[in-house]
């Protein structure tokens, strides 16, 4: 429906989707209303973000217990990997940088 269309006084908000537009939407606005997560608020927290530079380090040991740090086998394999890349980069930019030089040279030789 077209802005010219809309009624003045409709209390009803346009529909902004194509489901929506079509009539093929599967929830309704009071449906959709009702699966709204109301968030119960911490009784700690506090408006002031961060929480003050005595709270950082406890911070960072819970933050710290959450990491998932992998094994001795992962590890070794994620650096065999990054080495195996590097030398194939190295190669790369050391054959690219040796053709360009010797291009350069032909050029300036001539």
């Amino acid at each position: 429906m077209s802005d010219e269309q809309q009624p003045k006084d409709s209390a009803a908000p346009r529909p902004t989707g194509k489901r929506q537009l079509s009539g093929a939407a599967s929830t309704t606005s009071t449906e959709s209303a009702k699966k709204n997560v109301v968030r119960v608020e911490d009784k700690k927290h506090t408006d002031s973000p961060g929480g003050g530079v005595a709270a950082f380090p406890g911070e960072v040991v819970s933050e710290m217990k959450k990491v998932v740090w992998p094994t001795r086998g992962e590890m070794l394999q994620y650096t065999l990997i990054t080495f195996a890349f590097l030398i194939v980069m190295t190669t790369l930019v050391w054959g690219v940088d040796t053709l360009a030089g010797l291009g350069v040279e032909k050029i300036l030789t001539n």
